[in-house]
């Protein structure tokens, strides 16, 4: 990308993460200014101020990075430790529903604000991935192949969940409380049960069925020099055939690879229109004897159908409510899905899917909004102290006994849940940077988009996205 796309995507994803946070202040602002509440400050953004002002004792102020804002509110809770007191006189407590309604209010912002995002969504369209859930080249040294499935058979339901595209049996296979998944094949019109064991990825994080869909490897990188660009391959080149084995996945062409090293062998390739062929002699890895080529690989072109209209709006948050509800159920039970914290995104995963989404299609970024939002609402619902679901639990525990909480009290649950919630960020925020290179190959990753029933034949299998890349060695 150049430049100016790097900063103009920097500058959409920071404006699009910004406005999740920012409306979710918001509605905290402005519940409290209905309610009679005092607040000190409200800010649009983070950092050095650029300019500022203020109004009815409001410290209003633009800040230098448009990502989100926040408001100061003295009577929400007791912030001596955090914020070094209040100097003014001590402000009469708010009232416990006044809190309530308060700390409630982001959270329904951000639902307000996924709903209107629908909205906009519906009438636009969205751009949906067609990645049917066809079964791509299987080793006959594997087990599944013993079990009788072949190349071309269709997965249509994992762990009792029914699934037609590649995403729905991933997802499926990930939040399944167990590593012996059953899962039903179809072929011919015929379905039969296999009980297939999930293999953990350490890389994309949760467990992911021994199949592959089937799709063509694209030529992503070519080392200088190497048997590859020797013969002729290019960056964009589309893998068909090898050794005059159609090639249906990464992991087959590379086995394929690795047995030819030293021997001459027939390489057929799609480069835009033309249908080209070479010759090419894998080199000899010294160490392990295997041959490779000196190619990265990745998937070919992922191809989007633009749905017309688009999800309804409640349809859509629906859709994400029940992955973020089943996301935190599979975390719940860690030991059953193999599912951690570690699995999650946290900022910088979240800002390069935003990222990559906004070099996509702007409606898919969007779309991704609405899960954003959704989720801020959802996490910061749930009853921790320093989040707004925290503050409604002590704030019913203050109705209930009819006076405040020891604002000591208060104050170090705060500051300890603050603290483990920093430390879980920077955890998951450590494992989002040892994925980089899965963040990037996502970008080197080409996409078509076109109108829906535009394709000749809907039923043939079509490329699924692929994240990692490799050498084939």
């Amino acid at each position: 990308m150049s430049i100016l796309t790097i900063l103009y995507v920097a500058a959409v994803v920071l404006l699009m993460f910004g406005a999740a946070i920012f409306v979710h202040e918001w509605g905290h602002y402005y519940v409290a200014r209905r309610r009679g509440m005092k607040v000190e400050a409200f800010a649009i953004g983070f950092g050095p101020k650029i300019f500022g002002w203020k109004k009815d004792g409001i410290d209003y102020a633009w800040r230098l990075i448009p990502a989100g804002g926040y408001v100061k509110l003295p009577q929400m809770v007791t912030s001596e430790m955090l914020e070094g007191g209040n100097k003014d006189e001590p402000l009469p407590p708010a009232s416990p529903l006044s809190k309530i309604l308060v700390a409630a209010a982001g959270p329904f912002m951000n639902v307000v604000f996924a709903f209107a995002i629908g909205t906009v969504i519906y009438f636009a369209g969205l751009p949906v991935l067609v990645n049917p859930s066809f079964v791509g080249y299987v080793a006959p040294e594997s087990p599944e192949y013993a079990m009788g499935i072949r190349e071309g058979d269709r997965i249509v339901e994992v762990n009792g969940e029914k699934v037609k595209s590649w995403h729905e049996v991933q997802m499926a296979t990930v939040l399944a409380r167990t590593n012996v998944i059953p899962v039903v094949i179809e072929r011919n019109g015929q379905r039969q049960t296999h009980q297939l064991k999930a293999q953990q990825n350490e890389l994309v994080g949760g467990k992911f069925l021994n199949l592959d869909p089937r799709d063509h490897p694209e030529v992503q990188g070519l080392t200088a020099g190497s048997a590859a660009e020797s013969a002729g391959l290019k960056k964009g080149d589309v893998i068909m055939s090898f050794d005059g084995v159609p090639i249906m996945s990464r992991e087959q062409f590379i086995k394929l690879v690795q047995k030819r090293a030293g021997e001459a062998t027939e390489i057929k390739v799609n480069r835009g229109q033309e249908k080209l062929t070479y010759t090419v002699t894998p080199r000899k890895d010294p160490t392990t004897g295997k041959g490779f080529l000196g190619v990265m690989l990745g998937s070919s072109v992922n191809h989007y159908e633009i749905q017309r209209p688009g999800p309804t709006p409640w349809a859509n948050i629906y859709d994400v409510w029940k992955k973020t509800v089943d996301t935190l159920s599979a975390l719940i039970h860690s030991k059953e899905t193999g599912v951690g914290a570690k699995d999650l995104s946290g900022p910088v995963g979240i800002l390069a899917l935003l990222a990559h989404q906004v070099t996509t299609d702007f409606r898919l970024a969007l779309n991704f909004l609405v899960l954003l939002n959704i989720n801020l609402a959802v996490l910061n619902m749930l009853p921790i102290p320093v989040l707004d679901g925290g503050h409604i639990v002590m704030s019913i525990i203050e109705k209930i006994r009819r006076r405040p909480l020891h604002p000591r009290i208060v104050e170090y649950a705060t500051t300890a849940f603050a603290l483990a919630l920093i430390s879980f960020m920077l955890y998951v925020s450590f494992h989002d940077v040892k994925r980089l290179p899965l963040f990037r190959a996502m970008f080197n990753q080409k996409s078509h988009i076109e109108e829906k029933g535009a394709a000749k034949d809907p039923n043939e299998p079509a490329p699924a996205p692929k994240l990692e890349q490799a050498p084939a060695q």
